[in-house]
């Protein structure tokens, strides 16, 4: 619960600290702008809202890690995925997607607050419990969060505790640890496909590298 307030608390600083020129430049999703994946992060808000009031019954079926499935990358094909940008473009002003973003941002952090850790929701047609599933966020907020920053140099990165929890996650998904060389920033950017390893990098990650990239979804 903790992880999950500070890893989004951190990615809606960095949105409120974006500049009106920085919505237009491309992103680390491809085929997005920063205003795109901030539409995106809005749906995602919204999500979180409704699995936190969509109680279940019946015996957990997945958990932190296992909620995560492996999909192929994304080709800009996918429906959700083709309408994100219209959606983000139909704002016009970024002060009104700031303004939605902050309004929902702000309700599913209040919601995971007073959440029970112990309470089984259900979404995707899977049970987990409600710990679980804020603690499978912590992924998704810190992914997006590089995704935010990854043409903004000067600004803020994620906790460096929720990368950790992060990276620890990812490596369960992929059944093996990282490269200790790795910093966590980079087994998350390399693992997940967000951008290629070096030669000396695929070097260290042995036969882990054929594996590679592991796009959750």
């Amino acid at each position: 619960m903790d992880l999950f307030s500070r890893s989004w608390t951190a990615l809606r600083s960095a949105v409120d600290d974006l500049a009106d020129e920085d919505w237009e430049r491309p992103s680390g999703c491809t085929g997005w702008l920063v205003r795109d994946l901030v539409c995106h992060l809005i749906i995602d808000a919204q999500d979180v809202l409704i699995t936190l009031v969509t109680p279940a019954d019946t015996e957990p079926t997945v958990d932190s890690v296992t909620y995560w499935g492996l999909v192929e990358p994304p080709t800009g094909e996918d429906p959700l995925d083709a309408l994100i940008p219209r959606l983000a473009a139909a704002y016009q002003d970024p002060a009104l997607l700031r303004f939605h973003f902050d309004d929902v941002g702000s309700a599913a952090g209040r919601a995971a607050e007073l959440a029970d850790p112990r309470a089984r929701v259900g979404t995707k047609d899977e049970v987990l419990t409600a710990g679980d599933y804020l603690r499978a966020y912590v992924m998704e907020w810190t992914l997006h969060h590089l995704d935010l920053i990854a043409h903004l140099p000067s600004a803020a990165g994620p906790p460096a505790e929720t990368l950790a929890a992060a990276r620890a996650d990812l490596e369960q998904i992929a059944g093996a640890p990282f490269p200790v060389s790795f910093s966590d920033q980079d087994a998350l950017l390399i693992g997940t496909g967000r951008r290629a390893a070096t030669d000396s990098e695929r070097a260290a990650l042995g036969g882990l590298a054929t594996r590679i990239p592991f796009v959750l979804g």
